[in-house]
């Protein structure tokens, strides 16, 4: 059927052609083949090999799709004898050639066409993407015709009408057109009335009976009558039709034949309004009546233009264009005004008589003929009655009455328009635009020169009559005309001064300087030398410049211009010519590039007006003034270093500094610039290191930035960079800031040169509201940017920092500084733009030592002795100056100092009584508020407001307790080098992340019963065909989707399947993540339809558990190695703190927490005790005394987990012995061995209230021998039954005492409110003791502030290893960042809060927050209740830190959210800079991230219970067997691949079930 130009052998070896061809081997039992060739004539030859092949028989058509080796898919028409390719388009990258593998779907609708790097879906015919019929006709596809009354491109199958005639046009039908309007009569029509149009449209379809066509004009419609291929239609009434748009007569409208709602032939049609004719040309309302395209009439006395046939009775017409068999018709027949009979030429303030020729007024006999010539003069118009000269035929002359004119005018020459009207409003058209020219002879004509050189038409005379002027001749007294005008007049001549050899363009202006250039050619002599005058640079009677000829150095004399017969003018100046002399050079040398400022000193340099500057041949464009003595130049860049000649040109003369030459050097190189950071104010140092500095004249710190409007009016004027200077003044720096063209602001200092290695420059300031666009040196002519000199490193402009007045009271009240003192001032942002060293503080004339500089904190140590104050005056005030911020913060007063000012007695008293009448007012006022007041709300409100204070208060509590913390921390480092961290193997740690639920793997072998080893074995079999068959992508997409689309499928089923899944395929992690990757792409396209910032919020869906469980793969090196340690150092430094104050056993709160729902309030008395624990195997080896810190408020079970925490430290817990196997023994002396129990025959029950046995209770003493023994009973601890029956504490726990009811149990406090529970088994008491008046709970939030502190370093330790980036990156992270970044790309997400929500959610909240919870997830400890809730504080001030919202606390916050609100902002700015260094890293590539994910396949190859994993999936795949086989056989690829047989048969083994597959 189809043959490549590139020919190939059909047969090469046709003896073994089965072997060589192995054709169709896969659906028949052998191949087919021959031994006689087939022969057959190409229907189609391409130019490229086809590589597929596959027909379709469609619609009674035969369409062929080929696939040739560049990747080209073609559709080939086959028809007849004869193949005709209607479409190619290219499927995957040029190049890559086509499988064979080209399958159509079940529905015959899409092609699957396989390349080597993708699978597209192609469809057979896209009929829908064509929009309209010319374009469905101009595809030639043949499944594809225009269904004329659907309005659509379909395959004929979907045209109801398709078998009638012409209701579906098809490409290859002979004269196949699209419907069309053909003709139309008329083809407009006027506005003003109804009528009917007829439309031509061939190939109309047939309607049935009960069906119409209708028109729509725009959007009126009307019924349309049809007979044979006409079709007939009323137009809309008037107020149907739209208005005119404005300057138009007529509007077009869209008239379009419908078929209900489809257009089926369209065209446009035009309504005319002739009356807006008339409005819209004025001039010639006439002709452009009966001249436009439309049937409009003129009716002439009237001026009306009209449709229709006639004017009103007894008028006569003038008739349109379009009319035929009519004399009187067309512009030429209207009454018009053909032009001026006279001159144009009018003179000001003369009296003139204007004619205008006219014709065609026969229409106005009968009628009063008065006519009016109007002008229209600047500001005014002009009428002027006028009279009718009938000449010959139907032309005639409109005499103007004589006037004189005498506009205002600001031109030579004025054109003024006329026209004529016939009565007062009547206008007689203008055949063409006519002007009369008004003219003045005394504009443009100064003098008698200019006068006379004027245009002899114009009658202009030079006139001496009172002031001399040029007149119009009529308007000079004949005596008072001048024929010859006066000598020359030279007013000014520059320039005054000339070099010897002459060749000096001089410029000589005046009056009367002739008039013409033969007049002045050979007139003009300076200094007695003659000068040659420029015919192109010579302006009548003003302006001669001339060239000079040479003379000897020193001649001077005037500028003298002869005329003819008439005296010279002669200059009142001299001019000299004088020769000048180079002297020396300033300075030798600079770079390379140019920029350098040149000054050349010498004499006379002020010679002549056309000076030039060269270094080496290169121009030197001069600095504007040349000086006398000195001239300024700026250097071009050369070519190469080197001695470069100096040469100024004056005119035609040069002279040559050859004494000493300029020497091009190198030009400089900057290696290093540092700080990189400053405060807007500016001001800070900036050292900038490299190389060839010293030749720089002047180097200079830019800012280009990019300022609002404000910020632009307020700090800079447009401005040239380059100021003008003034001869002698030295030159001046920089404006703090220009402005540049853009919308650009240029600030700028002025660099020191330190020396050739050393520049000092001063950052620049610059306006708050800018923002940054460039930081750059300037180096004469090199720029550098600023990142280029420092070795990438931005320059970075911080905000001003913000200082608080010292006093509290107010920056003009004196602060009160006790000597000794260190100050302390607080702010925000003070070391962002500055470092310690480089504040400067003063107090008065002395210096304040600064001795710490952090972010909101600066501590100075002031001197001794109150020092003097600036001003001489007053009390010194405390200055901060930060670069050129300068800050001052109010008056220190020395405690020491005696007032100023003695107070008067009077004042004393008086102060004295009114302090009393307030403190009596204040006691009364307190003693109401105790009186009502019974709400602890107002005091917590207090405790909020000082919650700094309080937190400053308990910072010695916390120094002390952190030194505490840290010995103990350094001990435990050094335990852990022996026995190491804890950490889980990776087959817990992988059951515990995966089923987080289940405290471990769920999955457990099944014991395998008597006789079933042959079924184990079938399953076995059944369970590794079901793990090859989850290699195919389709299959487990498919599978995961069908799953997911069912109803009972819960969420929890949803994260065991995930689960189960990441543990069947752990060994091949690659095809894991590209799982997770196809199925992030649908989640993504999901989501960005509805809400994008709620993606991967929760774990709602199995790709979200699947993203869970990959990261717990990919960063469990990352733990071990990186992040591990600080969580370890973490946990242990919060269950050290917590150990170290009391715990009620039975409420579970403890007093050193940083959970206030944990917190116990009350205070209670409590004795750290040392006991000796006995340690040892027993006989016949050494028992070891090992020292365990407890409290003598423990209980007994308290005791024991301590005892077993300090005994076993080195061993992880799953290893030690329970603490409920064992019973603690005190041992006093040889024999006395007393059990010690939480609850026994000497526990104190009172009021029913029954005190769980402590130390204490037992009066065990510090120091005492204590040995842990197995229990001999059974029985359990009462903390045992706690934990089970009472695990958070929450209620309280009784015991059933059959005679006295309920017993309630109690440890360090009671409880004063028990759950309803709780009441009832305790209904039976007769007393309560009374309820203890409690405490203010929030006085004790110094607790909380105190172990806040205590931890904080362990905190930022792993906030910081979580959040750095000063290690190398996981590389699955980057992977996971890039993907996002690469989803939002795609689905055009631009915002960046979007993008940060999704990679909080996968990374930080999904894992991080997990592990810090968690800390069990990752190593072998028990996590008791306490340490848990304080980790719920920090994971949630972690949670805090990650979102993208301002982090607000006010008076009504949780406890937990003030404690970490200072840090928070701090932990934010690590968050954005954690994300802004991934995105700035290197991307992570496809092959690096699979070569690490083989690797961690080999490494973790003891994947946990994959058998058992399978099996359980089995089980999920078995309740919804018949969804998932359908989804599977409906899907042609998995049809081909046969996925859903496979699957069956997985069922039959894994169930023991005969199939007939």
């Amino acid at each position: 059927m189809c043959h490549a130009t590139h020919e190939t052998p059909l047969l090469h070896h046709f003896m073994d052609s089965p072997e060589s061809y192995p054709c169709g081997d896969e659906h028949t039992p052998s191949p087919i083949a021959g031994r006689q060739p087939l022969e057959a004539q190409p229907l189609l030859k391409l130019g490229q090999p086809v590589s597929a092949v596959a027909a379709l028989q469609a619609d009674g058509h035969m369409i062929a799709f080929l696939g040739d080796t560049q990747g080209q898919l073609h559709k080939v028409f086959l028809h007849g004898s004869q193949g005709q390719v209607y479409h190619s388009q290219q499927v995957g990258p040029p190049g890559s050639a086509i499988s064979p593998d080209l399958l159509l779907d079940s529905s015959d609708s899409h092609l699957y066409v396989l390349t080597a790097h993708q699978v597209d879906r192609i469809p057979v015919a896209a009929c829908p993407q064509f929009p309209d019929c010319a374009s469905c006709l101009q595809a030639q596809d043949p499944l594809c015709g225009w269904c004329v009354l659907q309005g659509r491109c379909t395959r004929k199958g979907q045209c109801r009408r398709a078998g009638q005639p012409n209701q579906w046009l098809w490409s290859y039908e002979e004269d196949s057109h699209c419907l069309h309007i053909q003709s139309l009569l008329p083809s407009h029509h006027p506005r003003q009335e109804q009528g009917q149009v007829t439309l031509s449209v061939p190939r109309l379809p047939m309607l049935d009976a009960d069906e119409y066509f209708h028109c729509a004009f725009g959007d009126y419609d009307s019924l349309a009558h049809v007979e044979g291929l006409y079709v007939a239609c009323v137009t809309p009434p008037q107020d149907q039709v739209p208005l005119n748009p404005p300057g138009t007569e007529h509007v077009t409208v869209p008239l379009a034949l419908m078929f209900e709602d489809v257009a089926v032939a369209a065209t446009n049609f035009s309504f005319y309004d002739c009356s807006a004719i008339q409005a819209l040309e004025a001039a010639a309302p006439c002709r452009a009546c009966v001249g436009s395209i439309w049937r409009c009439h003129w009716c002439p006395q009237s001026s009306h233009c009209v449709y229709g046939e006639h004017c009103p009775e007894g008028e006569r017409t003038v008739y349109s264009t379009q009319e035929v068999d009519v004399q009187v018709r067309g512009p030429g027949a209207c009454p018009q005004v053909e032009g001026l009979a006279g001159p144009h030429l009018v003179p000001v303030g003369w009296e003139s008589h204007l004619a205008l020729r006219v014709r065609n007024l026969q229409h106005f006999r009968g009628l009063p003929a008065s006519f009016h010539c109007w002008l229209e003069l600047p500001g005014e118009l002009r009428g002027l009655p006028a009279t009718l000269e009938e000449t010959a035929g139907d032309s005639g002359l409109i005499h103007c009455q004589a006037h004189q004119f005498y506009p205002s005018m600001s031109q030579r020459e004025l054109p003024v328009p006329i026209y004529v009207t016939q009565g007062e409003a009547q206008r007689l058209d203008n055949a063409q635009a006519l002007y009369v020219i008004l003219y003045d002879c005394a504009m443009g004509h100064p003098d008698c020169s200019h006068c006379q050189a004027a245009n002899r038409s114009l009658g202009c005379l030079w006139c001496a009559d009172g002031q001399p002027a040029c007149r119009y001749g009529p308007l000079c007294p004949p005596g008072a005309v001048e024929l010859l005008c006066p000598a020359p007049s030279i007013d000014a001549v520059e320039p005054l001064t000339g070099p010897p050899e002459g060749g000096l363009a001089l410029t000589i202006l005046g009056s009367n300087l002739g008039r013409a250039f033969a007049d002045v050619q050979y007139a003009v002599s300076v200094a007695s030398r003659p000068c040659s005058p420029e015919p192109s640079l010579y302006r009548t009677s003003a302006r001669i410049v001339c060239v000079t000829s040479p003379a000897p150095n020193g001649t001077t004399g005037p500028v003298q211009v002869a005329i003819k017969s008439q005296p010279p003018g002669i200059s009142s100046q001299h001019f000299t010519y004088q020769d000048p002399v180079l002297l020396s050079l300033s300075p030798r040398w600079g770079p390379q590039a140019g920029g350098t400022q040149l000054t050349i000193r010498g004499q006379h340099l002020q010679t002549g007006g056309n000076t030039s500057a060269f270094v080496g041949g290169q121009p030197c464009p001069i600095l504007e003034p040349v000086c006398p003595e000195a001239i300024v130049c700026r250097t071009r860049p050369q070519a190469v270093p080197g001695e470069a000649a100096v040469l100024v040109v004056f005119g035609h003369a040069q002279r040559t500094l050859l004494a000493s030459p300029f020497r091009y050097t190198a030009n400089p190189r900057l290696v290093a610039a540092e700080p990189s950071a400053s405060f807007r104010g500016g001001g800070r140092l900036i050292r900038v290191r490299g190389t060839g500095l010293d030749v720089v004249q002047r180097p200079l710190l830019s800012v280009w930035l990019e300022a609002d409007t404000e910020a632009q009016a307020s700090r800079a004027q447009p401005q040239d960079p380059e100021p003008r200077r003034s001869c002698g003044a030295p030159a001046a720096d920089p404006q703090a800031c220009i402005q540049l063209g853009g919308g650009l602001l240029q600030c700028s200092t002025v660099c020191s040169v330190n020396s050739s290695s050393l520049l000092l420059c001063w950052s620049p300031a610059v306006p708050d509201r800018a923002r940054l666009q460039r930081v750059f040196f300037t180096l004469d002519n090199v720029q550098v940017d600023f990142a280029s000199a420092s070795g990438g490193q931005d320059f970075l402009y911080q905000p001003n920092p913000r200082l608080a007045p010292l006093s509290h009271e107010g920056p003009a009240r004196p602060y009160r500084l006790k000597p000794g003192h260190i100050l302390d001032v607080e702010g925000e942002g003070l070391n962002l733009g500055i470092s310690k060293e480089e504040v400067r503080v003063h107090i008065g004339r002395s210096e304040c030592l600064v001795k710490t500089l952090t972010r909101t904190h600066l501590y100075c140590e002031p001197p001794a002795h109150a020092p003097q104050p600036a001003d001489g005056s007053g009390l010194p005030q405390f200055v901060v100056q930060m670069g050129n911020v300068r800050l001052a913060l109010g008056p220190v007063q020395y405690e020491a100092e005696p007032p100023l000012s003695a107070f008067p007695v009077e004042a004393q008293a008086g102060l004295g009584m009114g302090a009393a009448v307030l403190i009596a007012a204040v006691l009364l006022l307190t003693l109401m508020y105790r009186h009502k007041s019974k709400q602890a709300l107002r005091d917590y409100q207090k405790v909020l407001l000082q919650l700094e204070s309080l937190e400053t208060g308990v910072g010695d509590q916390c120094r002390k307790e952190f030194t505490d913390l840290m010995t103990e921390m350094t001990d435990l480092s050094s335990d852990l080098e022996a026995s190491g961290i804890p950490f889980l193997d990776y087959r817990t740690y992988a059951e515990r992340a995966f089923f987080p639920g289940h405290g471990g793997c769920p999955l457990q072998p099944k014991p395998e019963g008597p006789g079933e080893d042959g079924r184990c074995t079938t399953v076995h079999q059944g369970l590794t065909q079901l793990s090859n068959l989850l290699n195919s992508k389709l299959f487990l997409l498919t599978l995961i989707h069908t799953l997911e689309e069912q109803p009972s499928f819960s969420q929890r089923d949803r994260c065991h399947v995930a689960s189960l899944l990441s543990l069947a395929l752990h060994g091949k992690l690659e095809y894991l993540t590209d799982i997770m990757r196809t199925l992030l792409g649908d989640l993504a396209a999901h989501y960005v339809h509805r809400n994008p910032k709620l993606m991967l919020r929760r774990t709602e869906t199995m790709v979200e558990k699947l993203l869970t469980n990959w990261l717990s793969i990919c960063l469990y090196a990352f733990l071990r190695e990186v992040a591990g340690e600080p969580l370890y150092m973490l946990f242990r430094a919060i269950q050290y703190q917590v150990d170290k104050g009391p715990v009620d056993a039975v409420t579970g709160k403890a007093k050193r927490t940083l959970n206030d729902s944990r917190l116990l309030r009350e205070d209670v008395e409590f004795q750290p005790l040392t006991l000796m624990v006995l340690v040892g195997p027993g006989a016949g080896s050494e028992v070891q005394r090992v020292p365990a810190r407890v409290l003598d408020t423990d209980t007994i079970t308290q005791v024991k987990e301590k005892v077993l925490d300090q005994v076993y430290k080195g061993t992880p817990f799953s290893q030690r012995p329970s603490v409920h196997a064992l019973d603690l023994e005190w041992r006093s002396g040889l024999a006395g061995h007393l059990t010690l129990s939480d609850e026994d025959l000497t526990s104190v029950t009172q009021n029913h209230w029954k005190r769980l046995n402590t130390l204490q209770h037992y009066k065990v003493p510090d120091g005492a021998t204590v040995g842990l023994v197995p229990q001999l009973h059974s029985g359990s601890s009462i903390s045992q039954s706690l934990a089970q029956r009472c695990p958070l504490g929450d209620n309280i726990p009784t015991l059933e005492d059959g005679e006295e009811g309920g017993v309630c149990l109690w440890h360090l406090v009671k409880a004063t409110e028990e759950p309803e529970g709780a009441k009832v088994r305790c209904s039976s008491l007769r007393e309560r003791e009374p309820a203890r008046a409690k405490a203010i709970p929030e006085i004790y939030l110094t607790r909380l502030l105190s172990m806040k502190g205590t931890l904080q370093k362990f905190v930022d330790d792993t906030f910081q290893a979580i959040l750095s980036v000063n290690r190398p990156i996981p590389i699955a992270v980057k992977y996971l960042f890039d993907l996002l970044d690469e989803l939002a790309e795609k689905h055009g997400i631009e915002d960046p809060g979007t993008l940060h929500i999704w990679k909080t959610n996968s990374l930080l909240l999904r894992f991080w927050v997990n592990a810090l919870k968690n800390p069990q997830l990752i190593f072998d400890v028990r996590v008791s209740d306490n340490v848990d809730a304080i980790l719920a504080v920090i994971a949630q001030t972690f949670i805090d830190s990650c979102t993208t919202l301002e982090h607000k606390v006010g008076r009504d916050s949780p406890v937990n959210k003030l404690l970490y609100a200072r840090e928070i902002p701090r932990y934010k700015q690590m968050v954005e800079r954690y994300y802004a260094d991934i995105r700035q890293s290197s991307p992570a590539s496809y092959q690096e991230m699979n070569s690490a994910l083989a690797e961690l396949s080999g490494s973790y190859t003891s994947a946990p219970h994959c058998l058992e994993a399978l099996q359980e999936l089995y089980n999920h795949i078995h309740r919804y067997y018949d969804q998932i086989i359908s989804a599977l056989e409906e899907d042609p690829v998995g049809q081909k691949l046969q996925l859903a047989c496979r699957l069956q048969q997985v069922a039959a083994l894994v169930e023991n079930k005969v199939t007939d597959l």
